[in-house]
Formats: C-alpha cells, structure tokens, sequence
C-alpha cells in the first residue's frame, strides 16, 4: 500500500473510527467496532475523476504526515519508520488530538482538513462513490451498519411514516403521481 492511502485512511480513520481489517493494519486503529471510513470507501470516493482530487492526494498526505512528525516530536512520541506514514505511526489519542487541531477554526489549511473529513463521513454514511441500489446489494459497510433500507420492487425509496412521527409539510398541488414537481 503506498505511504499516501495508508496516510489518507488513517485520518479517515481518526474521523469514522473502525475495526482493523487484518492484524498489522496501522492505517487503522481500531478504535470501535464495527465498520469505520477505510471499510466504506473513504480513499475510492477520494480518487473519483468527477472529484479531481486524485492528482492533489499525494502532496495532502505528504502535508498531514509533516504535521504528524511535527507533532510527535513536539511530544516526545517516536514514529516508527516501517509505517510509512507518520500520521498512521501516531497512537489513535494523537491522531484525535492533531485531527482536532487540524479542524480548529483559523487553522492553517483548515478548509482542506475540514473537506477530508466531510469525505470520509460522505463515504460511510451515504456511500457517495456509489449509486445507492448498488451500495445496498454489496452491503456497503456504512450503510449496512446503519440500517439504510432497500428500496420497494420497482426500485424506488416511499417512505410511508414521516422521519418526525408527523407531516411536516403538505404535498404540492401539482405534483405528479411520480412525485414530481409539476
């Protein structure tokens, strides 16, 4: 795996926590059970050519790892150099910690740190990199773990109860039997 995706994951990581995917997985942590942004895709959604970001992920990675070493250091903390990444050589508590920093309002590159993570928590729980009904046959992760419903036999989502436990607001005179706005 190329120090750039273990680096990227590992901050999808630290955003939407998981299981490790096998013993020696340093790009997760193992912070919570269950599924976390890596198994959901964080990295495809990353690399889609519609996005443009797949030139860009490399330079972002080498700049999160820069900040790691900068923040290990400044602690005391030694990265061990077979990780590949200094972001994934962070224990899961200084990933948090740096994450946090990273997203603080005013930050330096805050806005890059801010779209990174909105991508993982995009691709755990709406499965964005892929149409829904496809998602839903391979049992994406994310949704899977939140129980995201299937759609009725003609492929569409009717959702019979309202999300609120009432109609928040009345149906559109005009709108088509489709649902359509007319």
């Amino acid at each position: 795996m190329s120090a750039w995706r273990t680096a990227l994951e590992a901050f999808a990581d630290t955003m939407v926590p998981g299981e490790k995917r096998y013993t020696g997985d340093r790009a997760i942590a193992g912070a919570a059970e269950g599924p976390g942004a890596v198994q959901a895709g964080t990295v495809d959604l990353l690399c889609l050519p519609e996005l443009g970001l797949a030139p860009l992920l490399p330079v972002l990675a080498e700049l999160l790892d820069t900040r790691a070493a900068a923040h290990a250091l400044a602690r005391g903390r030694v990265l061990l150099p077979v990780v590949g990444s200094a972001f994934a050589g962070l224990g899961f508590r200084d990933r948090t910690a740096l994450a946090a920093e990273l997203l603080e309002p005013g930050a330096a590159d805050q806005k890059l740190w801010v779209l990174l993570a909105l991508f993982s928590s995009l691709a755990f729980d709406t499965a964005a990199h892929l149409h829904t009904t496809d998602a839903i046959a391979q049992r994406h992760p994310g949704l899977a773990w939140s129980a995201f419903p299937p759609p009725d036999a003609d492929g569409l989502w009717r959702f019979p109860e309202f999300g609120y436990g009432r109609e928040l607001a009345r149906t559109h005179p005009r709108t088509t039997s489709g649902g359509h706005p007319a």
